[in-house]
């Protein structure tokens, strides 16, 4: 799965290129977000704005990947379509992840709290 990494300020954001995170590319998108985030110890943003379906299966690997990033490492959204933020309010996903209009904001957000 491509998956790109950014560094700003004190966010890693990491850019899903893919329409699509499901059963099939579950596995592979773990594995990616893990390797992307090994060597990081700030928070991390998904960029799911160019996702456009995500099945239980992609869910899970997203929980999966705050689980593995810990506590002290917390995984926020960003950028969710309107099929994908459908699937974190009918999950109640909303209320475990911190979800931004874009990674820009999320940027914008954490620099007003450094100030």
């Amino acid at each position: 799965m491509n998956i790109t990494s950014e560094t700003n300020g004190d966010l890693q954001i990491l850019t899903v290129h893919a329409q699509r995170i499901d059963a099939v590319a579950a596995i592979q998108f773990k594995d990616t977000v893990r390797e992307l985030t090994a060597d990081q110890d700030t928070a991390v943003v998904l960029d799911l704005s160019q996702v456009d379906f995500i099945d239980s299966s992609g869910l899970g690997a997203i929980v999966a990947s705050m689980k593995q990033l810990g506590k002290e490492r917390p995984l926020h959204l960003a950028g969710l379509t309107p099929i994908v933020s459908k699937v974190f309010a009918l999950t109640r996903m909303e209320r475990v992840f911190k979800i931004f209009k874009s990674p820009h904001e999320a940027v914008q957000i954490d620099e007003a709290k450094s100030a």
